[in-house]
């Protein structure tokens, strides 16, 4: 389920400064008469609403945030239903069917957005409302999807996820995953193996089938690659992002020796050496590890500083 407490993601990340830009809707002039089309009507009614400047926008959310302001909350939710259909459209490949359904389970996560936005927390409602938006737009998909009717128990998309892979896993050791094996390990009923087993083995040829005719993606490559709940990959995005943009704004109070260290040091998957640093700047090893170690420290009191939720971001933060 998605969780109604905090926003949680998938799919791309997208960075804390990026900014949604309105998407360029369809028109819905047409020279001859057609028949009745919702979604073009739908298109017509909201291009009715103004955007919001970011200073509006922040503006209407410290209302609603302080004094429950639904007229401010009605025009933070109705300017950005454009942001709702371009991300419902983004989706439509995986639901060949009415987009409207997409776009009405998006514009729910668009409220459930406007009712958690903080806006003292600094990033754009745009950003924070994608996530809540893609996430109930998800969840319908797969709540709805024919060939995957995963489930809505923690342990069906546990198993989902996790029994063919816990199956290699156990008979690459020689060991035979039996069905109480299995539950052992993954924790769900005995019972629940079975059956999700079976159809496992029914839908494999139904999954590896491509989307259309004239596509490469197979309903597949569409699943997560993990058993997170959506929600909490949600979260898990959103944390990433906020902590990139806090590294970034620490990186650039630096300079020299410091500067060095924290980009070949702390912000690389390939770091290099105390002595290779060291030999670049004509000092010792001992000498490029103080100022690492100083340097964790400054950094460490940043986040704890900056971030308010420090606690929600551990998962997330480099060591320090």
């Amino acid at each position: 389920m998605v969780n109604d407490d905090e926003p949680r993601d998938f799919e791309e990340t997208m960075s804390a400064e990026d900014e949604v830009q309105p998407p360029v809707l369809p028109s819905s002039e047409r020279s001859h008469p057609v028949s009745f089309d919702p979604f073009r009507i739908y298109l017509d009614e909201i291009k009715r609403y103004p955007l919001l400047s970011r200073e509006e926008e922040t503006e209407l959310a410290i209302r609603y945030r302080e004094k429950n302001d639904l007229e401010a909350a009605y025009k933070i939710i109705t300017a950005n239903l454009r942001l709702v259909v371009k991300i419902a459209m983004d989706f439509q490949r995986y639901w060949m069917q009415n987009l409207m359904d997409l776009i009405q389970e998006g514009n729910v996560g668009l409220m459930q957005a406007v009712r958690k936005f903080d806006p003292y927390r600094g990033y754009k409602f745009s950003y924070y409302a994608s996530f809540w938006i893609k996430a109930y737009i998800i969840k319908f998909i797969m709540d709805n999807w024919k060939l995957v009717k995963i489930g809505t128990t923690q342990a069906q998309r546990k198993l989902f996820f996790n029994l063919r892979k816990e199956k290699e896993r156990l008979e690459a050791q020689g060991i035979e995953a039996s069905p109480k094996l299995l539950s052992h390990r993954l924790d769900v009923k005995e019972s629940e193996i079975i059956e999700m087993d079976q159809r496992l083995n029914s839908w494999e040829i139904s999954l590896d089938s491509p989307l259309r005719d004239d596509s490469e993606d197979t309903h597949k490559s569409f699943l997560p690659s993990n058993d997170l709940p959506v929600d909490d990959q949600i979260a898990d995005q959103e944390a990433k992002a906020i902590l990139h943009d806090k590294l970034l704004r620490f990186r650039d109070q630096l300079k020299g020796k410091e500067a060095a260290i924290f980009d070949k040091r702390l912000l690389t998957d390939e770091p290099m050496t105390l002595q290779e640093i060291g030999d670049r700047f004509g000092i010792s090893r001992e000498r490029v590890r103080q100022i690492e170690s100083r340097l964790k420290k400054k950094l460490k009191a940043y986040l704890e500083e900056e971030i308010e939720d420090i606690d929600l971001l551990q998962e997330s933060m480099i060591e320090v």
